[in-house]
């Protein structure tokens, strides 16, 4: 039995066939229609874009029997054989095979005798980035001045792995990973020639999981109807690859949606039931909720295949901070299921996530939710009330508090603080500067207040504007500091909400900086020979060259 598989029956012979690349297709056309091709091109881009396909078509229509031309002719035994990988004057090399510098020189030896049939001899290097560096430096001549009859056609993943001395001889062309729609239209073509049925939602779910390739969208769709016993459905390709129905990621979203804990944590025990792919689950979440996100914003945007009646339900009764929160726990939460104790775990941790730390609602918007969830106003979770004044703030209060969206700087996102009268302790200022602590971790210290302490607790305030120094490295290093001080027992706790009186030492600093320069500028502006030397010679004060005695001026002088 001899098949052939769909990714080298249908891959292109011709320009015209390439599909997705036209700006390297038309400059490539153009070149040898001029007779201006340069000896070095140089294809980069991901896997499967066509960046060997690209170079076997130049090879051919630099040697064929019609002569040199924007399209090969593909009739010719010269096509025929490029085609079947038997031309003598095509040499392919698996660079990542043959990395020794003695591999390269063995090849450069044959680089100055002439072609054997045709008009080029055509050195077609794959992976050219898995050469080594003597490799490299062996080539750099030849390539820079290969005899008239030589042609260098160079393919990487990787452009970043080449020296600089490859790339400036080269003539690059960047191949782009292939839309989606682009791939769903060429495999919709090629199963009509094939007469093979299928579903659109089959094929589109195919061109989704070729991410980018057209050689693996081929490859799929070969897996795709062998697995559908010679036909596409949706059913059997969701099956094959391991995704899920939208009706499921619906039912998740439905269920925050409503601040129903119970439903969320049925529907992900069913969606877990299929075994899914919990990172390809993640990722068809969070795809789900940008298409919310941009159905919120920009209705018309949303194309007619998605625009359905439950997305179109469900951008009415997420807020648009919502469906940001949790795109953003989606895309963290994804990060984070290599170190969950079980991917489903990770899974339903992530979906807890964004129950517990869903966006205040305020009076106004309340009664609006309630009423679109039913009218079950008891839904909403119940909030903490302010702690009483000298209190110290229950660690419930602090955990139940939404954080900041902010989280998608990368940084653990702080507890918001609950307001509290605690009154702000002014010796913090003395205690940070007497942990000695320097880099991410001492400028944490300086943004915070103390919010209260005893003998076992101590909760820290940190302004807002600077939560992004709140990192487990540093949260860690200021812990262990002021244990050290304090002893082990103590537990320390920061949450981020504005002051309630008071200033951070970074804050105080600056006060007193401000102050210092405003006494500096009052006493020049009083001295006799300051005023004497402006009436004399209309001179003027330069803001910037003001310094206090007790600081530093910027070209190292006091």
């Amino acid at each position: 039995m001899t098949y052939q598989v769909l990714a080298r029956k249908w891959r292109p012979r011709r320009f015209a066939e390439v599909v997705g690349q036209d700006v390297a297709v038309r400059a490539l056309s153009n070149a040898l229609a001029d007779q201006r091709l340069h000896p070095a091109l140089l294809f980069s881009g991901t896997r499967g874009v066509g960046k060997t396909t690209l170079a076997r078509i130049v090879a051919k229509a630099l040697n064929c029997e019609q002569g040199v031309n924007a399209e090969p002719c593909n009739e010719c035994a010269t096509c025929r054989e490029i085609d079947e990988g038997r031309f003598v004057d095509l040499i392919e090399v698996d660079a990542a095979s043959r990395t020794r510098v003695d591999d390269t020189r063995e090849l450069l030896d044959n680089v100055q005798y002439s072609p054997t049939r045709g008009r080029y001899k055509v050195y077609l290097v794959d992976e050219v980035h898995m050469l080594s560096h003597h490799s490299f430096n062996a080539l750099l001549k030849t390539l820079e001045e290969p005899p008239p009859h030589v042609k260098f056609l160079l393919a990487t993943t990787d452009t970043q792995k080449l020296p600089i001395t490859i790339l400036s001889r080269c003539l690059q062309f960047h191949l782009g990973r292939l839309p989606v729609a682009r791939i769903q239209a060429h495999l919709a073509s090629v199963l009509e020639r094939e007469a093979v049925e299928y579903e659109d939602t089959a094929l589109r779910l195919v061109a989704e999981a070729a991410d980018g390739s057209m050689r693996d969208g081929l490859s799929l769709l070969d897996q795709a109807i062998a697995f559908g016993g010679g036909s596409l459905s949706e059913a059997s390709v969701r099956e094959m690859l391991g995704t899920i129905a939208p009706a499921d990621l619906y039912a998740l979203l439905q269920a925050l949606a409503d601040n129903d804990a119970q439903a969320l944590i049925k529907a992900s025990r069913a969606l877990a039931e299929q075994t899914p792919d919990f990172e390809a689950v993640l990722d068809a979440l969070a795809a789900l909720l940008q298409r919310l996100a941009v159905a919120r914003a920009v209705p018309e945007a949303v194309g007619d295949a998605e625009r359905t009646e439950a997305l179109r339900e469900l951008a009415q009764r997420l807020g648009a901070e919502e469906i940001q929160l949790y795109y953003q726990t989606a895309i963290m939460g994804r990060r984070d299921l290599q170190w969950a104790p079980d991917p489903e775990t990770g899974f339903e941790m992530t979906l807890l996530r964004m129950a517990a730390f869903r966006p205040e609602l305020d009076e106004a918007s309340a009664p609006a939710r309630a009423g679109r969830s039913g009218g079950e106003a008891a839904s909403a979770p119940s909030r903490p009330a302010a702690a009483s004044p000298g209190k110290n703030v229950p660690e419930s209060a602090a955990s139940s508090a939404a954080p900041s969206p902010a989280g998608s700087t990368g940084q653990p996102p702080g507890e918001r603080a609950t307001p509290d009268a605690v009154a702000q302790d002014a010796d913090w200022g003395g205690i940070h500067r007497s942990l000695g602590l320097r880099g991410m971790a001492g400028q944490l210290a300086r943004h915070c207040l103390l919010a209260s302490h005893d003998e076992s607790h101590m909760t820290l305030r940190l302004d807002p504007a600077y939560q992004q120094l709140l990192t487990d490295r540093a949260r860690e290093q200021l812990r262990q500091a002021l244990q050290k001080r304090f002893g082990e027992q103590l537990k320390v706790r920061i949450v981020v909400g504005e002051s309630q009186g008071g200033e951070t030492p970074a804050q105080s600093d600056a006060r007193q900086s401000a102050e210092r320069y405003r006494a500096a500028e009052h006493a020049i502006e009083r001295d006799p020979t300051v005023n004497d030397l402006k009436n004399r010679f209309g001179a003027s004060i330069r803001p910037d060259s003001i310094h206090p005695m007790d600081e530093q001026a910027p070209d190292g002088h006091r």
